[in-house]
């Protein structure tokens, strides 16, 4: 019979399409990982994948595996959840997620308070502003800014994160203040853009009398960690649209001011996402629970170091 290992090692490798990538994923060497798999096609007698140098493919066999696998593992987890449960010791390894800001600001500050609540709950926190896949990669919970349009996951909202234009003084000086949406446009300014793999052009989406607007707007600097952006633009090369929570230190101490507030950013949900098949998992619910309300209460102490302007009645 296959150990768990060598089942968990062959999802891993199937959902990450290499050896090397699953193994680093399990924290595993790649020869133990190549083994473990190795063993498993022994068992059944069959190949899972098709190995060549530059790619690794599931066969029809992998695929039909993979497909029993992931119904059985995802049985036996929800299994040991409710043994958990009825024994009121929570245990097990999460795998969490979050934007880079978010995380390192809001997120990763709360899990050692967690884990001191539950010394059997493992946790492993992975912070990327790219978008990830939950399945995929196998996180548990990835907790967001904004709502996805993916339909078959389960979101639990926990705030409306008020968000800002803002500029260093250096480069209001330099470049004039923009009052409203409409400054923005044409290149007229320098915005600082978060670029993800596909992206073609930037929009803003603004808040204005007539309601919502995108606009249009470019500038020389784009970058896929935010944090990044918040560093050019406290270097004065541009103006960033931030959650008021990632930037409120700096615009407390002068280092960012407000541009654009004729049209301000619409807020932004934090949330978290988790998949169908982990909702029922008591250590999730315990831990979405405590996030909900340890993120309410320091949001309310970051954005009060800086409270937001309320728009102005029409754009300028």
């Amino acid at each position: 019979m296959p150990s768990l290992d060598a089942l968990r090692t062959f999802i891993r490798v199937y959902e990450l399409g290499s050896m090397s990538a699953a193994g680093r994923d399990l924290r595993i060497s790649s020869a133990v990982t190549s083994a473990r798999i190795a063993q498993l096609e022994e068992h059944l007698g069959v190949r899972l994948f098709q190995r060549t140098t530059r790619r690794l493919s599931p066969t029809e066999q992998g695929r039909v595996f993979y497909d029993g696998t992931t119904a059985a593992l995802a049985a036996l987890t929800e299994a040991e959840a409710a043994v958990s449960a009825l024994t009121e010791t929570p245990r097990g390894l999460l795998h969490l997620s979050a934007p880079l800001g978010l995380g390192r600001r809001l997120i990763a500050p709360e899990i050692p308070d967690f884990a001191d609540l539950y010394p059997q709950i493992d946790l492993r926190l992975r912070l990327s502003d790219r978008r990830v896949d939950l399945t995929a990669e196998g996180i548990d919970v990835a907790f967001i800014l904004g709502r996805p349009a993916d339909s078959s996951l389960r979101l639990r909202a926990f705030a409306e994160c008020p968000r800002l234009l803002c500029a260093a003084p250096a480069y209001i000086a330099a470049r004039g203040m923009p009052v409203g949406g409409a400054d923005l446009e044409g290149g007229r300014h320098d915005c600082l853009n978060l670029r993800f793999p596909g992206a073609t052009e930037f929009h803003w989406t603004l808040q204005t009398a007539t309601g919502p607007r995108k606009f249009r707007v470019s500038g020389r600097f784009e970058c896929d960690d935010g944090d990044v952006l918040t560093d050019w633009a406290l270097a004065g090369r541009g103006i960033v649209l931030k959650p008021v929570f990632e930037v409120a230190e700096h615009l407390a101490q002068g280092r960012l001011v407000p541009v654009a507030r004729a049209t301000p950013p619409l807020p932004v949900t934090l949330a978290c996402l988790i998949t169908d098949t982990r909702r029922r998992d008591p250590k999730i619910g315990l831990l979405i629970d405590f996030m909900a309300a340890r993120l309410t209460r320091r949001l309310r102490a970051e954005e009060g170091k800086f409270p937001p302007a309320r728009a102005l009645s029409a754009e300028s």
